[in-house]
């Protein structure tokens, strides 16, 4: 049996408590600390789920810990990966991992050096939706994908987050915060980016807050929340991404890609799971064929319904991969490859001119039925509580 590998989380905010939570899922790791610059909020996570709580440098030099799970805010992503892989860690973070593509190969650069891995978020591209759907682009059943739409739009987090400043200001807006859901699923999909262009604006310089406890305080926005770009791919593909908080409803299909044989329709890349769609040629529209991967069955309630979330199925393959001495899928050529397509749309959308990629990457192996099963310590169970429910006890700590 390959030996666990320990595990601390560093941040004990809105999105900790997903990651102690499914981490029984997997094989391969065991949460064991976690720390936070509030030492309360790291007792408050520890007590909640097993496990003891540290200060950020008493968890960096703890013996027991072989992965740091960097959860802090992303303006801070970069020195703690970076402080953790100077302690000798291996490095899993949230998305986006860093907020700029000289900070990534720096981290790169670190971690070849000392032997380590850095891995990061989203995994959501892992969920059994989008790996049928990697499936059906494999096949060649839609021919060569050559063009494609992506929208992501909404409007804002001021409504229900109780402190939503640092979303609005830069190294957030819908392009870094949600955006790396999308193009981690477009290049799995399609392969790297080439180039990219935009147009981004601020249609509200101020926003309201409506959430408790600070009900109409008011945020200045410093960064674009409305960006419409273009992502041209190595394959040739020209996919067009609309990315918005200064929407209120539309009628766009998160995903859909156009091939030479046939089209597709992907579910929101956000979640694990979702209905796939497809048609070859003028064929109508049918739903993908159903196969039994483990990241479609549902695991969580939540208010529209049984869900399927799978969170940490990217650290887990990044554990057992370190054990078994082969890639990880959510790498850091992966998602820094990420970085660079955001990082160059904002630009873009700042000069009004075309930005090249300067990092490429490999699509990550697909993550079939056994390969998913094979990361996974038991079957999934719907549980009764759900994500949405543990965040009223966040007591307003962002990420």
């Amino acid at each position: 049996m390959a030996r666990k590998l320990g595990v601390g989380i560093v941040g004990c905010g809105n999105i900790s408590a997903a990651y102690h939570g499914l981490s029984k899922l997997f094989r391969g790791m065991e949460i064991r600390a976690c720390a936070d610059l509030d030492l309360a909020a790291a007792r408050a996570r520890a007590d909640e789920f097993g496990v003891r709580a540290e200060t950020v440098p008493g968890l960096l030099a703890a013996a027991d810990v072989d992965i740091v799970v960097n959860l802090t805010v992303p303006a801070a992503h970069y020195e703690v990966s970076r402080a953790a892989l100077e302690a000798g860690k291996h490095v899993y973070s949230e998305k986006p991992f860093v907020l700029s593509v000289r900070d990534g190969l720096d981290l790169g650069k670190r971690a070849r050096k000392k032997g380590l891995r850095v891995g990061a978020a989203p995994d959501t591209f892992l969920g059994g939706a989008h790996q049928l759907a990697r499936a059906l682009v494999d096949s060649g059943a839609l021919g060569r994908i050559t063009s494609g739409t992506a929208f992501v739009m909404s409007h804002g987090m001021e409504h229900w987050h109780p402190n939503p400043d640092f979303f609005f200001q830069p190294g957030g807006g819908p392009i870094l915060d949600v955006g790396p859901y999308y193009i981690a699923d477009l290049v799995q999909l399609i392969g790297p980016v080439r180039r990219v262009a935009a147009v981004a604006t601020i249609p509200a310089p101020e926003r309201t807050i409506t959430s408790k406890p600070r009900f109409g305080q008011t945020i200045t926005v410093g960064t674009a929340t409305t960006i419409h770009a273009i992502l041209e791919f190595d394959n040739g593909a020209a996919v067009s991404l609309d990315a918005s908080w200064d929407v209120w409803a539309h009628g766009h299909a998160p995903i859909e890609l156009y091939g030479e044989q046939g089209s597709l329709f992907v579910p929101d890349p956000n979640f694990f799971g979702g209905p796939l769609r497809y048609t070859k040629k003028s064929d109508p529209v049918k739903k993908a064929p159903r196969w039994s991967h483990p990241f479609l069955v549902p695991n969580q309630q939540h208010a529209q319904g049984a869900m399927a979330n799978y969170r940490g199925s990217g650290l887990a393959d990044m554990a057992l991969a370190i054990v078994e001495g082969r890639p990880h899928r959510c790498s850091l050529d992966f998602a820094l490859h990420a970085i660079d397509v955001m990082t160059g749309i904002l630009r873009s959308g700042e000069t009004g001119k075309f930005v090249a990629m300067r990092t490429t990457c490999e699509r990550p192996a697909a993550l079939g039925v056994a390969e998913a099963r094979a990361l996974m310590a038991r079957p999934a169970r719907l549980a009764a509580r759900s994500e949405t429910a543990r965040r009223k006890d966040l007591k307003g700590r962002p990420t």
